[in-house]
């Protein structure tokens, strides 16, 4: 029974899966595969309010998604906070 759990869990999150990123008006969007955008106050990320804009620009999205990355400024966020 856990097992399908667990199963279920990872299906689930492979949904919900990052496609691209954008900033306006002090908010981090991502977009998400099922169409949705997700926004987020720059505020609530202290270290991406903090960057350049350059930096903020250098991101890139984990394998299958799960996450956006900012090799310059070693941090993420995950899909599933987002979400949670």
């Amino acid at each position: 029974m856990s097992t399908l759990a667990i199963n279920v869990t990872k299906a689930n999150a492979l949904v919900h899966t990052a496609r691209g990123v954008r900033f306006a008006d002090r908010m981090l969007y991502v977009e998400l595969t099922d169409g949705r955008e997700i926004g987020v106050p720059l505020s609530q990320l202290p270290w991406l309010n903090r960057a350049t804009l350059a930096q903020r620009h250098k991101w890139h999205i984990e394998p299958l998604g799960f996450a956006v990355y900012w090799d310059d400024l070693d941090d993420g966020v995950e899909v599933e906070h987002l979400l949670g």
